[in-house]
């Protein structure tokens, strides 16, 4: 898929979002990259042989205190070739896109990675 393709998904995603989200979303950008580096996988917690769709990187909603300012913005990225990896269909890489903007925006929020978990596998027993 063009980048272009990719990143008009992620934009169509971005805007079915609530608009509270949009509003809360203060100093937070969202990326799109091809993969992840190697520098970045090695960082992270994923195991072996596996990789990201996603990431969030900065200071989470519920760590900012009082003196939290002038700090470069919060970064989410997105990664399209693994997405298109594990996707067989356009609807299915758009579904998996919602899920991993979703994921990581709960990151921005505060939400660890143990609870993401349980509230995706809900989203799995949704679909089921």
């Amino acid at each position: 898929m063009r980048k272009e393709r990719f990143d008009e998904i992620v934009e169509k995603v971005l805007d079915s979002l609530p608009e509270e989200f949009g509003e809360l979303m203060d100093n937070v950008v969202i990326f799109t990259e091809d993969a992840p580096s190697a520098r970045i996988l090695a960082e992270s917690d994923v195991p072996e042989g596996e990789t990201l769709f996603g990431l969030y990187e900065g200071v989470p909603l519920t760590e900012r205190t009082h003196d939290y300012g002038l700090v470069a913005p919060d970064r989410i990225t997105i990664f399209q070739k693994p997405i298109e990896e594990a996707c067989e269909t356009e609807d299915e890489l758009a579904q998996q896109i919602r899920r991993t903007v979703l994921h990581e925006i709960a990151h921005f929020f505060g939400i660890e990675e143990d609870r993401m978990d349980e509230i995706e596998s809900g989203w799995e027993q949704a679909d089921d």
